[in-house]
């Protein structure tokens, strides 16, 4: 079968594996058809891996496909069933596992893609409880933007910050897979949404979606005008998943009591937080990584309601460094999909 392996730092090779056996007891075999682009990927790709990993390691954290053959004991899933899975090795067994907390699984084995093999190849074998049905009217491609993009979008607003029908939000990035999925769940739910690009040609793009307001934060403070914008109030929720210098300037346009939270520092890992201002305002920072299952599944479920996600570009296989060039470079508005 064709895979794509990361041989070193920042050198990708197509390359022929044999097929993975016929799946075992509790495992499902899948065909992958789609694969979705994140920052991670780009994170992998670049060498930063967090984790000792051995090279060739496939690449690919994201996907959708089409189930194959199932292994004895197998029961929620037969030959052509539409599936997604869940792209960390989690044991469970932990308490966080059988607690449906699968993103703080004590003994998780590693990301798929990042540290370990992971989905960009033809066929993959998974254990029956890390995967998860796709709905009906759902296609492949827009399934593919659900285990990592749509998923840690759920997981920010409604699990963490617990954005309310109402609610003023800033969305960071619109332009970005995350930025793209959190403007269009704000909305659905009746919230003012106030938005930040780095490009002019994206505000039109980001008020298509429903962005009330968009803030081109290379040429205004995005500070100053969201303080304006809400009569000096602030915002309920702030979507952030940059850092860097901007990191503080989201804690400024918080109202009293007003909750952040965070998931990515793609601008820079390291901040300096005045305390006083972080207690006195009583803000709510939440920390944010990946999701559950169940979020996998809410997020579906918003897509066989209409709620589909932006698709920046499809890509083949072999173009697979293309989609991460353009991630890298922040042209992207939207998920970059590789297809098998």
């Amino acid at each position: 079968m064709r895979a794509l392996a990361l041989i070193a730092d920042r050198k990708l090779d197509l390359v022929d594996l044999p097929p993975p056996p016929p799946p075992g007891a509790g495992e499902v075999q899948i065909r992958i058809k789609a694969v979705g682009l994140n920052h991670l990927d780009l994170w992998g790709y670049r060498g930063m891996a967090f984790a000792k990993r051995a090279f060739p390691v496939v690449v690919g954290v994201e996907a959708a496909g089409e189930v194959m053959s199932v292994g004895d004991g197998v029961t929620r899933f037969s030959a052509g069933d539409p599936v997604v899975m869940y792209g960390a090795l989690t044991c469970g067994v932990c308490k966080a596992c059988k607690e449906g907390r699968d993103n703080l699984c004590e003994n998780v084995n590693g990301v798929m893609g990042f540290h370990v093999d992971g989905f960009a190849r033809e066929i993959v074998n998974m254990q029956e409880r890390l995967v998860i049905p796709v709905p009906k009217g759902v296609s492949m491609r827009d399934a593919a933007c659900t285990p990592v993009a749509y998923s840690t979008v759920q997981h920010m607003l409604f699990d963490n910050a617990k954005l309310q029908p109402g609610e003023t939000i800033l969305v960071h990035a619109a332009g970005s897979g995350i930025g793209t999925a959190a403007i269009l769940m704000a909305k659905a739910i009746g919230c003012t949404v106030i938005t930040t690009v780095g490009d002019d040609n994206k505000i039109e793009k980001a008020k298509a979606l429903g962005a009330d307001h968009v803030i081109n934060y290379r040429k205004d403070r995005f500070e100053s005008v969201t303080r304006k914008l809400t009569a000096k109030k602030g915002v309920d929720v702030v979507f952030e998943h940059v850092g860097g210098e901007g990191f503080n300037g989201s804690l400024l346009v918080l109202k009293r009591g007003g909750r952040l939270v965070t998931c990515g520092s793609t601008a820079g890992p390291t901040v300096q937080m005045n305390l006083m201002q972080l207690f006195q305002q009583q803000y709510k920072i939440f920390g944010s990584f990946g999701a559950t299952m169940r979020n996998i599944s809410e997020g579906l479920d918003k897509m066989a309601a209409g709620l589909t996600p932006v698709i920046d570009m499809e890509v083949p296989l072999e173009q697979f460094e293309r989609g991460l060039e353009r991630l890298e470079t922040r042209q992207v508005f939207g998920k970059v999909i590789v297809t098998l």
